[in-house]
């Protein structure tokens, strides 16, 4: 669901007709392979500490389910379909591509162990996602877009950090940046970073720019959904403390499906209502 971002610029770009292009496919499939590779190496170096998470500990390698070196053959599998799709790929999309395997590679190694930067690299994974995906339709990448995936994607990584803290387990022992964090740092940050997100959301919505190329004045009317979208996020953070995973509570919860499926129906009226 994550490397759905390198669509977001043809969707936003209104552009949706280059949805399926060749280019844009193999972005895509190779955002998944660099990205699945990441995760059986990461999963490897850190199968002493999942052993000790409520939820990790259930994973493949965590629960012995597959083997160290059965993993490693994964792992290279899943590498070689990685470098043959980036050379498959025409576009600077695979600059891109690179740039978010050698981060993602530094940080299973050391920056996930480094307070605020474990946070911003994950963040930074959902831009290159999105410059990728402009890249390979070469559709151009607005600074609104950039802010609001790295101010999201940060609180949501926020939100992370405080569902593992509320584990009764060692900090040093599952996670060492969580050293670095305490609930009022991690609940302050979080407030801070949603905040600033929404308020540009509301900017870029009524921003002359925006406005002009979507043709429609009422681009504001989706913060509503936005709005309603962050608080519940919030909500089900602090009153039900279940943030572990996005994408679990994204699939279980219909308040924020409702959000999401009214914010992408209004939004795709307004951009593309007048087109059909």
């Amino acid at each position: 669901m994550k490397n759905v971002f390198v669509f977001l610029p043809v969707f936003f770009g209104g552009k949706i007709s280059f949805l399926f292009t060749q280019e844009l496919v193999l972005t895509f499939l190779a955002f998944c392979s660099g990205a699945s590779a990441i995760y059986v190496l990461n999963d490897i170096i850190d199968v002493a500490h999942d052993k000790l998470h409520q939820v990790k500990k259930f994973r493949p390698l965590a629960s012995g389910a597959i083997s160290i070196s059965t993993g490693k053959i994964l792992f290279a599998g899943l590498l070689v379909l990685f470098l043959l799709l980036l050379f498959l790929l025409q576009s600077n999309a695979v600059y891109f591509i690179l740039s978010y395997f050698v981060l993602n590679i530094a940080y299973s190694f050391k920056l996930k162990e480094l307070p605020i930067i474990d946070v911003s690299c994950i963040s930074l994974g959902f831009v290159l996602r999105i410059f990728a995906g402009g890249a390979a339709t070469d559709i151009h990448i607005s600074h609104w877009m950039v802010i609001i995936v790295f101010l999201l994607s940060v609180s949501m990584a926020l939100s992370k950090r405080r569902d593992d803290l509320l584990l009764d387990i060692d900090k040093n022992s599952l996670r060492k940046s969580l050293t670095g964090y305490n609930l009022q740092f991690l609940d302050f940050a979080k407030g801070i970073s949603f905040s600033v997100t929404l308020v540009a959301y509301i900017m870029y919505s009524i921003s002359p720019e925006v406005m002009s190329r979507v043709g429609s004045e009422n681009l504001y009317l989706t913060s509503f959904f936005v709005f309603l979208g962050i608080m519940r996020y919030i909500q089900i953070t602090l009153v039900e403390n279940d943030s572990g995973s996005p994408t679990d509570i994204l699939w279980k919860d219909r308040f924020l499906q409702f959000t999401l499926f009214g914010w992408m129906m209004l939004f795709t009226l307004l951009l593309y209502g007048n087109k059909f």
